[in-house]
């Protein structure tokens, strides 16, 4: 069995550096560990989860996501902060994509379908965003309430979308390691 999921990753090293000061700030409001930031090399956005699949899926799911590269690159503003389910019962703290989201919901859309039957059922409706810590304990929730509106409406920076990958994770006690299964080359902007 193989864990996958298909992630956009932050190509702009500044928009990157101010995502990290956030979730910096954000850890710091934990009491024993108790909100688990995501590691400097695993911030991404999650197009889709796919989940545990047999390894013998994976030509597949490769073909699937093919229709990707039919897409040209673009750019994706990083803006505004949040948590899921909501602010005042945190689990996931989260960077906003502002222009740029339907861009990448038209990308999920279209291998979608094909995914279908190779992957775990999608049930939430989804919301780009960068997943930067994880609720796991205790916290200050003053402190990480007062950063969550500090940093509510900052923009982060653009990034450009030039490609998408089929990650593999695989989870160990100190955290998931990922690693790139397949690249998919978006195209040039206004190229061919």
């Amino acid at each position: 069995m193989i864990r996958l999921f298909v992630a956009v990753e932050i190509e702009d090293v500044g928009s990157w550096r101010r995502i990290l000061e956030f979730r910096d700030a954000v850890a710091s409001c934990a009491i024993d560990g108790g909100i688990k930031p995501v590691e400097d090399e695993n911030i991404h956005i999650t197009l889709r989860f796919i989940g545990e699949v047999p390894e013998h899926y994976l030509p597949r799911i490769v073909e699937c996501l093919r229709v990707v590269e039919n897409f040209e690159s673009f750019r994706m503003v990083i803006r505004g902060t949040g948590a899921f389910p909501n602010i005042a019962r945190p689990r996931v703290v989260w960077v906003g994509i502002g222009e740029g989201a339907d861009a990448l919901r038209r990308i999920r859309s279209s291998f979608e379908g094909c995914l279908k039957p190779l992957a775990k059922e999608d049930r939430e409706e989804f919301v780009p965003h960068i997943t930067v810590a994880r609720i796991k304990g205790r916290y200050r929730p003053e402190c990480l309430a007062a950063y969550l509106k500090k940093y509510e409406s900052v923009d982060f920076g653009a990034s450009p979308v030039t490609q998408v990958k089929l990650k593999r994770s695989q989870l160990t006690p100190r955290g998931p390691i990922y690693t790139d299964v397949s690249v998919f080359r978006l195209k040039a902007h206004g190229g061919a």
